[in-house]
């Protein structure tokens, strides 16, 4: 029995060697085999328990397990070490280049609708205006009441106005809920929180229920308002002068006023600016023909009241314009309705470039 210890020593000594020794996996898979083969060298051993006596059987069984354990674990270690040492050796020796050429990018455009915005925000800022926002979901008296809208007013009816469900939490003509029809809302609404002087414009979007090459149910607005003790309707003139050469970048470009009705100005004035119509053409400038833009007026006194402020102390005057229109005139777009298609191919044709845009003083 001790001749057998001795043996099982000596193999394990033997054993450990040929795997520690081995320094690839093929001499590692063949001490595998020569150890724990069919024919290896711990089976040869396990096959003669049978010749031992029981007790011989269980000492030398349990200790040829325990060997054929400790020679297995050592193996798979050293599997795992020559495993990454040969990794090791091919990320060395090989190099691969996993980078890849820079893909081309479409570079994006600037709406037109936005391009105008901003020039026209930069001209009115040049002015002394400031920018103001307000809701577009509106209430009766600020879309219609307090802008002299009368009971009965075409633009209240259903086929004008967007109405939405009467709001249950409010009373009166602040519980009909509309989608607002103009940006004057947001004038009333800067005159009834804010004492004269007032100098501001607005620009955003309003609704009405048309749609055809000139009208959209949805479309962008601005308007201006200016509210002090001695405004008059030369500072109007002025001021939409000033701006329309500014936007067109025409020093000369002819302005005029044209008598109209508003319920909100009084007196009213349609908006033209000079333009030639030569050969079906259409060029912005001295010519023999006119082009309205907007309208303007001075601000009725019932709005004044309408808002909380003494028209007898106070007076001044209002203008709006179309935001699609102006860029239209400008940019040479020919149907409202492309600003609302996205078409990708409209915004590359007459989008522009986020770093190379034009301004008024350049273009």
């Amino acid at each position: 029995m001790t001749d057998m210890t001795s043996n099982i020593a000596t193999l394990k000594t033997e054993l450990t060697q040929m795997v520690e020794q081995a320094t690839d996996l093929a001499a590692l898979d063949a001490a595998r085999v020569a150890a724990l083969g069919k024919n290896g060298r711990i089976t040869a051993l396990m096959k003669n328990l049978g010749t031992m006596t029981p007790d011989e059987r269980k000492e030398t069984g349990a200790a040829l397990n325990v060997l054929k354990d400790e020679i297995a674990d050592l193996i798979a270690r050293q599997d795992a070490a020559l495993k990454k040492q040969a990794m090791d050796q091919k990320l060395a020796a090989e190099t691969i280049d996993i980078t890849l050429s820079p893909r081309p990018e479409r570079k994006g455009h600037i709406h037109p609708i936005s391009q105008t915005m901003d020039e026209i925000a930069a001209i009115f800022a040049d002015m002394g205006f400031v920018i103001n926002e307000g809701p577009d979901i509106e209430d009766d008296f600020h879309n219609f009441t307090a802008l002299n809208f009368p009971p009965g007013h075409p633009a209240r009816e259903m086929h004008d106005t967007f109405y939405l469900p009467d709001d249950p939490d409010a009373v009166g003509e602040a519980a009909k809920k509309l989608l607002r029809t103009h940006t004057s809302t947001v004038q009333v609404r800067t005159m009834m929180k804010q004492k004269p002087p007032i100098r501001m414009i607005v620009m955003g979007r309003t609704y009405r229920s048309d749609y055809d090459m000139t009208h959209t149910p949805m479309f962008h607005q601005c308007e201006g308002l200016v509210i002090d003790k001695s405004t008059n309707m030369g500072h109007l003139k002025g001021c939409l002068l000033d701006f329309v050469r500014a936007y067109f970048n025409i020093d000369d470009l002819p302005l005029r006023f044209r008598p109209s009705f508003f319920p909100f100005t009084e007196p009213s004035a349609e908006v033209d600016i000079g333009c030639s119509r030569k050969d079906g053409g259409l060029k912005i400038g001295a010519g023999d023909s006119w082009l309205e833009i907007g309208g303007c007026g001075m601000v009725h006194p019932n709005v004044l009241k309408n808002c909380g402020i003494d028209p007898d102390e106070y007076q001044g005057f209002a203008f709006g314009m179309g935001i699609e229109r102006m860029a239209m005139l400008k940019y040479g777009i020919p149907d409202l309705r492309t600003f609302f298609e996205s078409d990708v191919r409209w915004l590359e044709h007459y989008g522009f470039d986020p770093l190379n845009r034009p301004n008024r003083a350049t273009d």
